[in-house]
């Protein structure tokens, strides 16, 4: 059973501090250096930020690594930090600050643990879409050797275990021309864009057509346009993303994208490509976290998200037993009421050190 959601509890006090230390991503530094010391004052073996910016802390000196691997960094928009009717409210207490502290309370708990070392990474820009911090970690354990296994920590809810993400590809379309008057026969350089936007859309809505399921669908957005001048010249910056499926031909898609600006008479600078990524189900990582669920009074269920997370950079990169799983929300992620319930948080803490002690059960 979860303990009680006791404002006083240490566990919730950490996630507490956590909140009140603002770290945009690039402006991570200050929670850094207090996770390192959180995790000393926890017992850690060893507790140290890395050259990336990550916060890191490890627990055990056994040969099979396990990698809980969080992300310190949030976007930005200030949310007052307060604990109203067992809520705990602020920037990052979904996404992801709250599955990172249950990382730190669990394993503190748990470990050490029989043949295992456990690592827990607090990395940084992931919010950025650079993932600094999570490719540092990727080439670290490829050169060292891969884990038996990792947890992402993201929101999934208390009972359930995110197995699957989409992938991600970043378009900034630009284009320029002479200035005109409005009353002209000819289209502003604001219509290009315009034009371009809606060549993409098509192609998603098409690709669309028969796929009932989130997962499966290609999903574009729109996420800035700006125009600017000086009398002269004209010029208009779009930016488009895409959460991609698994069934998706990407370079069609790239393609497509830059197909499109052409046709519209602009150009497009395409980025921050994640391909989607699907976990096995039938791993003893996952089994552990099944059977800790079930301990702690809950119906497992597997689930898959319609975002991006640094599953997909260190899943392909290790290959090894993978899932995300953290209390919280998703749907609050980003927004002015992003609180978790303290209740579920304790509860995953409980899951968390249950299914690490399960994973040590078994055998290498």
């Amino acid at each position: 059973m979860a303990q009680s959601a006791d404002s006083g509890n240490k566990d919730v006090t950490l996630l507490r501090q956590m909140l009140e230390i603002e770290s945009l991503s690039g402006q991570e530094q200050e929670l850094s250096a207090f996770l390192v010391g959180a995790m000393q004052a926890r017992g850690f073996s060893r507790a140290y930020v890395d050259a990336a910016g990550n916060a890191i802390g490890e627990v055990g000196e056994g040969p099979r690594p396990v990698v809980l691997l969080g992300h310190i960094d949030t976007v930005p928009g200030r949310v007052p930090v307060r604990l109203e009717n067992g809520q705990l409210y602020g920037r990052g207490a979904v996404d992801a600050k709250g599955p990172l502290a249950a990382f730190i309370s669990a394993t503190a708990q748990a470990g050490p643990l029989p043949g295992l070392r456990l690592v827990v990474v607090g990395a940084v820009e992931e919010e950025a879409a650079t993932s600094k911090g999570t490719r540092a970690i990727a080439r670290r354990f490829q050169e060292e050797g891969i884990p038996v296994a990792c947890v992402i920590g993201e929101p999934s809810g208390w009972d359930r275990i995110t197995v699957g993400y989409k992938g991600r590809l970043l378009a900034d379309f630009m284009a320029e021309q002479s200035a005109g008057h409005t009353a002209g026969p000819r289209g502003g350089v604001c219509e290009t864009a315009v034009l371009w936007w809606l060549a993409i859309q098509a192609y998603c809505n098409i690709y669309n057509v028969g796929k009932a399921a989130l997962f499966d669908q290609l999903h574009p957005s729109l996420r800035r346009i700006h125009s600017f001048g000086d009398g002269l010249v004209e010029r208009v910056e779009a930016t488009a993303g895409f959460r991609v499926p698994p069934e998706c031909d990407v370079a069609d898609l790239r393609a497509t994208v830059k197909e499109a600006a052409k046709a519209a008479g602009g150009r497009v600078r395409l980025y921050a490509e994640e391909m989607p990524y699907r976990a096995e189900k039938n791993t003893p990582l996952a089994r552990a976290f099944l059977a800790a669920i079930r301990a702690s009074g809950g119906t497992p269920a597997f689930k898959v998200k319609t975002g991006t997370s640094d599953m997909n950079v260190v899943g392909p990169a290790w290959g090894c037993p993978i899932v995300a799983y953290g209390a919280g929300d998703s749907s609050l992620d980003h927004t002015p009421d992003e609180h978790i319930v303290i209740e579920e948080y304790l509860r995953s803490i409980a899951v968390l050190a249950h299914a690490l002690r399960g994973l040590a059960d078994e055998k290498p």
